[in-house]
């Protein structure tokens, strides 16, 4: 865990096992860490080791929100689920950590007891025993003191220096600060010149734009940007290539894409995640714009190097079906038309028709739980 004296006071007390002391530290900064995972998971920790399985799910499910896929979150929410007796959906939670983590022993340990103790009578006996917190994933380690992290980083920082300088010198490595396409964020900033003729006279277009609504809505889409919210600030890029904005902006805007990411499951910003029924109306205008929309899989397709499937957006609890959608998976992946599943994929508008988009996947979640 990265360096904080927060943080490692209370995993310090933690460690020595005074939980009431860890969760004093922990609460009086719950605003001050609102949003970061360390905290949520360090917190949740604390609250499952002292007995408060209330907060303990609390934090973890906040944890979870910021990195579905994290082992040591889904081992927690395991052992909740051992505590209320619901082991099928603590057994989902194992499988899924023992996915990523095929070695994990707290994972295999979990699926031994829910088999050596599968009646109700057993199982109970077994949770009174008091042998569940075998099953807790791991109280964090506290990190280094400020005096070792900068004497090693400082010795570490020079060495590399060194050795970066004699393999450019040499030639052995290229030397990055020359790389072909590299642009600094400032070369995007508008000009005097392109802010004072920012639209062009005539054409057609699909949408119309003053010259201070050009401006600020490529402002916007930079300033989006440099805050890594890439879908957010496309959505603005695209605005811009579908008006009348001047070729000189619309470059930028085309060049500013191409330094875009592909976000994954962990990073993606789900405040910025957009809707099927904004998609469908101004398909154009989420285009190449990154989701992750829920629901049930449908007519599934599977050879050696695509998949693809007919997506039932909103379908996952299945009560309303907000739109189908077909999505392709340049690799052949597994998918269970039985559960429900998270897509994370690229919006691709299709031909002339209004409403036509597919989705090109990037990742899928399946599991039982998101049925909860």
């Amino acid at each position: 865990m990265k360096l904080d004296p927060v943080l490692n006071k209370a995993i310090r007390l933690a460690r020595s096992r005074n939980f009431e002391g860890a969760f004093k530290v922990m609460e009086s900064e719950v605003s001050r860490y609102s949003g970061s995972f360390r905290f949520y998971y360090l917190f949740a920790v604390i609250c499952l080791y002292s007995g408060d399985r209330g907060g303990a799910i609390v934090y973890f499910r906040l944890a979870r929100e910021i990195k579905m896929r994290d082992p040591k979150v889904m081992l927690g929410l395991a052992a909740l689920y051992m505590h209320r007796k619901e082991t099928g959906k603590a057994v989902d939670y194992y499988l899924d950590v023992l996915e990523m983590e095929p070695k994990n022993s707290i994972a295999k340990k979990g699926l031994a007891v829910i088999r050596k103790y599968s009646d109700s009578d057993s199982f109970s006996e077994w949770l009174e025993s008091g042998k569940i917190p075998a099953l807790y994933p791991p109280i964090p380690s506290a990190g280094f003191t400020p005096r070792m992290i900068v004497t090693g980083c400082a010795a570490t920082a020079a060495a590399l220096i060194l050795l970066f300088g004699i393999l450019i010198s040499t030639r052995v490595v290229p030397n990055p600060f020359k790389r072909a396409g590299t642009r600094p964020v400032a070369e995007f900033h508008l000009s005097r010149e392109e802010r004072i003729a920012p639209v062009q006279l005539g054409g057609i277009y699909r949408y119309i734009l003053t010259r201070d609504q050009t401006v600020e809505i490529y402002d916007r889409a930079l300033s989006l940007f440099t805050s890594y919210r890439d879908e957010a600030a496309k959505i603005n890029l695209n605005r811009i290539l579908e008006s009348n904005a001047s070729d000189v902006i619309k470059n930028k805007a085309r060049l500013l894409m191409d330094f875009m990411e592909v976000p994954g499951f962990d990073n993606f910003k789900r405040g910025d995640n957009v809707s099927i029924s904004d998609v469908i109306l101004e398909p154009v205008l989420y285009r190449d714009v990154h989701v992750i929309w829920r629901g049930m899989a449908t007519n599934v397709e599977t050879h050696e190097s695509t998949t693809s499937f007919d997506f039932l957006v909103g379908y996952d609890t299945r009560r309303t079906l907000e739109g189908i959608v077909n999505v392709v998976f340049d690799s052949a992946v597994a998918v269970n038309t039985e559960r429900p599943l998270e897509v994370l994929g690229k919006i691709i508008p299709l031909g002339s028709h209004e409403e036509s988009i597919m989705l090109e996947g990037v990742a899928l979640h399946q599991s039982g739980r998101l049925t909860e």
